[in-house]
């Protein structure tokens, strides 16, 4: 069966919202027929397409950095270098040394593999850090975060704003704020962004 979009009318009447439905309704239906439906609102398209505008800024401020070593293990190495250094060494050799030891730790981890960008996973990254994800275990006994669809069958307008809001938050937290004064302005650019795409 057709899926039918209607606008609800002041007076209680549905009508219908598109062409297409209009054609349906006069063509398959009788005047009278009883129809049995499940309702559901849609989602305001503008609002998804301004989410995808925000990702799509944010996707191309972003530049992958680090990679084969953690900001944890950096900062033990460096953390154990100071330490040296206070036993009497010379701190600037010594964290000289400790960057060239991780590099090659890092070279060695890498091996062949390049770092690039996938919207695909950077999306899933915004939706998880977001906090709207499922945790999933796997047969190994570990939790994954897996991010909620956000196709317009599966999240209301609500629970889609407020994705869009924590999703704000996060790309200021770690890629926004470091070339906009504020969200707002970063929201603008979005928009920018959004207008000449259409």
């Amino acid at each position: 069966m057709a899926q039918l979009q209607l606008i609800k009318q002041s007076s209680g009447i549905l009508i219908a919202a598109t062409p297409e439905t209009s054609d349906i309704l006069q063509s398959k239906f009788k005047l009278g027929a009883v129809l049995v439906a499940e309702f559901r609102q849609v989602r305001n398209p503008a609002f998804h397409r301004r989410f995808f505008a925000l990702l799509n800024l944010g996707f191309e401020y972003w530049e992958p950095t680090g990679g084969a070593i953690s900001s944890n293990e950096r900062k033990l190495v460096t953390g154990y270098a100071k330490f040296l250094a206070a036993f009497g060494g010379n701190e600037g050799a010594l964290l000289d040394a400790a960057e060239q030891y991780l590099d090659r730790i890092a070279d060695r981890r890498a091996g062949s593999i390049s770092v690039c960008k996938s919207f695909d996973a950077y999306r899933s990254w915004v939706i998880v850090e977001s906090g709207h994800y499922d945790a999933i275990q796997l047969p190994d006994g570990t939790l994954r975060k897996h991010p909620r669809s956000i196709a317009f069958a599966n999240m209301d307008e609500a629970e889609f704003q407020q994705l869009y809001k924590a999703a704000l938050d996060v790309l200021w937290r770690w890629v926004l704020s470091r070339s906009f004064r504020n969200q707002r302005e970063a929201e603008n650019a979005a928009s920018q962004l959004m207008s000449f795409a259409g």
